[in-house]
């Protein structure tokens, strides 16, 4: 298994089109923890849906509807939420933006399909 080992990340990785308004962007990843930069466009929808990782999210920018374990929020640039492993959670982006995500262990599922 490949795993990014650049101690600094300076912005200019790829994006990958995930399609309908989403992209992302791998920050850096190993067995235990990865990040990741998702880009919305405004409509675009992170559907509602659960795993077995840990995620923390960050609000870098833009405005988001989003719902975790059925409760929903307005969050903005600045705020963020945590879903625990299990938990339902899916965001709609109201104003363009972007989200940081990090999860443990690492999504081998981002890696693979």
């Amino acid at each position: 298994m490949n795993f990014k080992k650049e101690p600094f990340f300076d912005g200019n990785s790829e994006w990958e089109d995930l399609g309908d308004g989403v992209s992302r962007q791998f920050v850096g990843y190993n067995s235990q923890v990865m990040m990741v930069i998702v880009k919305f466009e405004k409509n675009a929808i992170g559907t509602l849906h659960q795993h077995f990782h840990s995620q923390i999210t960050y609000v870098a920018e833009g405005k988001f509807e989003v719902t975790v374990d059925g409760e929903t929020k307005i969050l903005q640039k600045g705020d963020g939420f945590f879903a625990q492993p299990n938990i339902f959670h899916g965001v709609k982006c109201l104003e363009a933006g972007k989200l940081v995500d990090a999860f443990t262990p690492f999504r081998e599922d981002f890696l693979i399909g």
